[in-house]
């Protein structure tokens, strides 16, 4: 019986391996395949207090990047730019985003999760969070970097 069970345990196991092979034979050799459990998310190096996970690239260096950034509850960044222009979708929470070279509370638009727009590059703008956070997909060709419009409002980094 013990025999039995072993034999259909191993033949589950290797259709199993078969049919997962013959998935990822079908991806091509320089497809980017994530799901959310690969994602590896680590501590910004520019701003203190969000977390990033790269997808494609790396911002800081030329060619196109990817990255998803956590922003916490209550998060304000003072007004900034990038050299690049960049592409957002809010994948999750609320984002606030308003265009100024100082930090206006009524000029904030929010924008719910599914929401996409784009910066034109060195267009100063300031962003927000509320009590739910948000998840932002950011994409651009780098390099790239902030341009803060006030250098003491520079996040500090950690």
């Amino acid at each position: 019986m013990q025999l039995v069970k072993s034999t259909k345990l191993l033949v589950a196991t290797a259709a199993l391996g078969l049919a997962l092979s013959a998935v990822a034979a079908d991806v091509p050799k320089d497809a980017v395949l994530l799901t959310p459990g690969d994602f590896k998310w680590k501590p910004s190096a520019q701003v203190a207090g969000l977390e990033r996970a790269a997808m494609i690239g790396d911002d800081t260096k030329p060619g196109p990047y990817l990255f998803r950034t956590k922003f916490p509850p209550n998060f304000k960044l003072q007004a900034h730019g990038h050299p690049d222009e960049r592409r957002y979708t809010i994948v999750s929470g609320t984002w606030y985003i308003g265009w100024g070279k100082k930090f206006d509370e009524s000029k904030l638009i929010a924008l719910p999760a599914g929401s996409f727009y784009t910066e034109p590059a060195k267009i100063p703008h300031f962003v927000a969070t509320r009590d739910d956070g948000a998840v932002i997909e950011i994409s651009g060709t780098g390099p790239s970097s902030q341009l803060w419009v006030d250098p003491a409002h520079a996040p500090k980094k950690k």
